[in-house]
């Protein structure tokens, strides 16, 4: 093995996950399960991955039982026997290639992808989808610890159906982070606030639940991100120390690895601390909480990831800058996207130093699961 990429093949064990190297196939919505319920072809195509090398596989999101939690027709349920039924079968087919592997447990709150609209009116904290964009309807209270519930049997379900680790998507703009965000919480009761720490609460009401119901042992990631796909520009928090307000309360409730979601994994979260080369977000986070942490954002690719639902390819760029990061510790484990989408050999060819095959990658490889 070429001694460069060594650090990325290093066994990771942090309480209950073990792991045999750094890789994380990320989170990637495929919209492409019937009736939102797993088939052998979902199976498939995550084995695919755990059987060339991959050390955790984390699942596309998986939505919650609330009435309006997905905004796709082809995303996934994680709940009710039939769905369980096929994610049984999914982790089975992982195990059997020798992956480890979790589902990604979400709720896409007010968001839009497309014209499909769910039967029930679609929820979030203030009846917006984002600043002055009202869409929907406020949650009540009842809404509210409904939904607490519903991501704490979710995350219970997925225990016992034998995965190894559940992440919660808090993220991109979807419903937890629409809490977080105080363009789209502007709730007057203990649900909002003018702090971050104020609007975190229903998210730390979450974990609380899920750590309740998965018992101490079993671990749990949070994904979160400062960007919004309403607006890029979007920071939660301006500074360290309004990130660690911001954090902390979230590990203290029970999260154990934070996957910190970034357009572009080199790029530095506070330059104007620490210069140009500084901490990325994950970088941070991990400095601030003391929890291993995910970084992720166009790995081994040219061009970052939402460009590619415009049509956009990337061509293979290499893992240098990576590698550096890493060696340095700055964050523990990395999650790849549409390299692993395009190329489900990619962790495998990176271990053996086959630089001259992995493939760039064709927005074609969205409509296909294979």
């Amino acid at each position: 093995m070429d001694t460069k990429i060594d650090t990325l093949f290093r066994p990771f064990t942090y309480k209950g996950l073990s792991l045999k190297n750094r890789i994380v196939m990320a989170p990637m919505t495929r919209s492409m399960t019937k009736g939102g319920i797993p088939g052998p072809e979902n199976a498939a195509y995550y084995a695919r991955r755990a059987a060339h090398e991959v050390g955790l596989i984390l699942s596309e999101g998986t939505v919650i039982d609330r009435p309006a939690s997905r905004n796709d027709p082809g995303i996934p349920f994680f709940h009710g026997p039939e769905a369980l039924s096929g994610w049984s079968r999914v982790i089975e087919a992982v195990h059997a290639a020798g992956g480890k592997m979790g589902p990604q447990i979400w709720h896409t709150g007010s968001t839009r992808a497309g014209a499909w609209e769910p039967e029930a009116p679609v929820e979030s904290p203030s009846g917006l989808v984002g600043p002055d964009d009202p869409r929907g309807v406020a949650m009540s209270e009842a809404d509210i610890e409904a939904t607490i519930a519903a991501f704490a049997a979710s995350a219970k379900a997925a225990k016992e159906l034998g995965f190894d680790v559940a992440e919660l998507h808090g993220a991109h703009g979807y419903l937890m982070d629409q809490f977080f965000w105080a363009g789209t919480n502007l709730r007057d009761d203990r649900w909002g606030g003018a702090t971050i720490e104020e609007r975190s609460r229903f998210a730390v009401a979450v974990v609380q639940a899920v750590r309740a119901a998965v018992g101490p042992d079993f671990p749990i990631i949070l994904r979160l991100s400062q960007w919004k796909q309403q607006d890029f520009s979007v920071k939660l928090a301006a500074d360290p120390e309004e990130m660690e307000r911001w954090l902390m309360p979230l590990v203290e409730a029970g999260v154990d690895i934070l996957h910190c979601s970034q357009r572009r994994f080199w790029e530095p979260e506070f330059p104007e601390i620490d210069g140009e080369e500084g901490l990325n977000f994950a970088g941070w986070a991990k400095k601030i909480t003391g929890v291993p942490t995910i970084s992720v954002g166009s790995v081994g690719l040219s061009g970052e990831f939402l460009a590619a639902f415009g049509g956009e390819s990337s061509a293979v760029t290499p893992l240098d800058r990576l590698v550096k990061r890493m060696d340095a510790e700055e964050f523990d484990l990395i999650a790849v996207g549409r390299a692993l989408l395009s190329d489900y050999e990619w962790a495998e060819k990176v271990k053996r130093g086959a630089a001259d095959k992995l493939k760039g990658f064709e927005s074609s490889a969205l409509a296909e699961l294979v």
